[in-house]
C-alpha cells in the first residue's frame, strides 16, 4: 500500500489543537506544567520570554515577505486622523448641524487636510503602476503603518491599481484593525514599536513623510538618524508638504547652532505632489 507521507512534512505534535480544545470548551486558561512551553500563552507572555517574542515579531513578518516575494518597498507614513475628501466634507456638513464650534473646528481641519490622503493614494497607484509588468526583483510595494488616515490612502491606491501593498500596525487601544486596503497576507500587528520600526527600515527603498503627528515624527526622525549615523544604507526620504514641515520644523537653527552639519540638510528633500516625490525616487535609483 503506498504511503501518503511526505518526506518534506514538517509536522509538530498537535498541542495548539489541543490547547484551543480547552479553549472552546470554556475552560480557564491556568498555568499548566504540563503544557508544551510553546503552545503556553501564559509562559510565552511572561516578563521573562519577552526575549523570545523580541525574536517572534522578527521573524514572522520577514518569512512571511519573503514567501510573497516583498524585497523592496516604499515607507509611508503620515497622519492616521486625515480622511478623504468626501469623507471630511460629510464630517464638516455633520459638524456645522451640531453647531458645536469645537466640533466644528476639528471637522474643518481635517478638510482643509484632506488633500494629503488623495495625494497618498495618487502615489501608492504611481508606485503600483511602475511594478506591475517587472520582475519580481524589481518590484517596489507600498508599506505603511496599517492604520487608517495617510496609511489607508497609501494602501488604497495601491490596491486600486491591483497593487499588492504591506501593513505593519501596532496593537493600541485606539486602533484594533488594519485598514481594509493592505493585502491580508502581508497584513501584520506588531506589539513592540521597537521591531515595527525596524520591519520598516529592513526593506525600506524610500520613505515618503506626509503630515502627521508625534508618531510620524518619532518615525521620520529615526529614519533620518539611522541615515545620518550611517546604521541604514542611504534611502531617498521625502518630507511630503513643503509648507507644512517648514513651518514644523525649522532644521536650518540646528544648523545655525552647529548641532548638525550644512550636509545633513541634504539627507532629505520636500515635495507637493505625488508625481514629484515619485521622480525623486526614480532619480535616486535611476528607474
Amino acid at each position: 500500500m503506498p504511503s501518503t507521507r511526505n518526506i518534506h512534512d514538517r509536522r509538530l505534535a498537535d498541542a495548539w489543537a489541543t490547547l484551543k480544545s480547552h479553549s472552546d470548551a470554556g475552560l480557564p486558561l491556568d498555568p499548566d506544567a504540563s503544557r508544551l512551553a510553546f503552545a503556553d500563552p501564559e509562559f510565552l507572555l511572561r516578563r521573562e520570554t519577552r526575549g523570545i517574542r523580541f525574536q517572534l515579531e522578527l521573524l514572522k513578518p520577514d518569512l512571511e515577505q519573503q514567501a510573497h516575494g516583498i524585497e523592496n518597498t516604499i515607507v509611508v507614513f503620515g497622519s492616521a486622523r486625515f480622511r478623504s475628501q468626501e469623507d471630511a466634507n460629510a464630517l464638516v456638513t455633520a459638524a456645522e448641524a451640531s453647531a458645536d464650534e469645537a466640533v466644528i473646528r476639528r471637522a474643518r481641519a481635517l478638510a482643509r487636510n484632506a488633500h494629503y490622503y488623495e495625494k497618498a493614494r495618487a502615489f501608492g497607484k504611481l508606485v503600483a503602476h511602475y511594478s506591475e509588468d517587472k520582475q519580481p526583483s524589481d518590484k517596489l510595494f507600498v508599506a505603511t503603518g496599517g492604520g487608517p488616515g495617510i496609511m489607508e490612502a497609501a494602501n488604497r491606491g495601491s490596491y486600486e491599481a491591483d497593487g499588492v501593498s504591506v501593513g505593519l500596525a501596532i496593537a493600541l487601544p485606539m486602533e484594533e484593525a488594519a485598514n481594509p486596503y493592505v493585502t491580508p497576507a502581508l497584513s501584520f500587528k506588531f506589539h513592540y514599536f521597537a521591531l515595527r520600526k525596524m520591519h520598516f527600515m529592513m526593506r525600506a527603498k524610500a520613505l515618503v513623510a506626509f503630515p502627521g503627528g508625534f508618531g510620524t515624527l518619532d518615525e521620520l526622525f529615526e529614519v533620518i538618524t539611522l541615515v545620518q549615523t550611517r546604521k541604514a544604507r542611504q534611502v531617498p526620504i521625502v518630507l511630503f508638504g513643503t509648507e507644512y514641515w517648514k513651518r514644523l520644523v525649522n532644521f536650518e537653527v540646528l544648523v545655525e547652532e552647529g548641532v548638525i552639519s550644512p550636509d545633513d540638510l541634504a539627507l532629505f528633500q520636500y515635495a507637493d505632489d505625488p508625481e514629484t516625490a515619485w521622480e525623486i525616487i526614480k532619480t535616486f535609483y535611476r528607474l
